[in-house]
């Protein structure tokens, strides 16, 4: 959560809410909520029609990025270069 955090500061007026799946990578949900003011909203298990503006935008970048990338790897102004191109903010 904290590379969550880490790439949605500079968007954190934008960030009003987040919808997320129910494994682990979002047990830290709270610190999420805390740092950006947002509200983060679960959906059901195998219910991606729940989070349809994060599926579109999951393919759209893996355009750029396969699903096989470590986003160690990315830098941070990749992602705000890819994010610019997409107009996703």
């Amino acid at each position: 959560m904290a590379t969550t955090i880490a790439l949605l500061q500079p968007f954190k007026g934008a960030v009003l809410t987040i919808t997320a799946d129910n494994g682990k990578e979002c047990a830290y949900h709270k610190e999420v909520t805390e740092h950006l003011k947002c509200d983060v909203y679960f959906s059901c298990p195998y219910c991606s029609w729940q989070r349809g503006l994060n599926e579109n935008t999951n393919e759209l970048l893996r355009q750029y990025w396969p699903k096989s990338t470590g986003f160690k790897k990315v830098s941070q102004s990749a992602v705000q270069d890819v994010i610019v191109r997409l107009k996703i903010w």
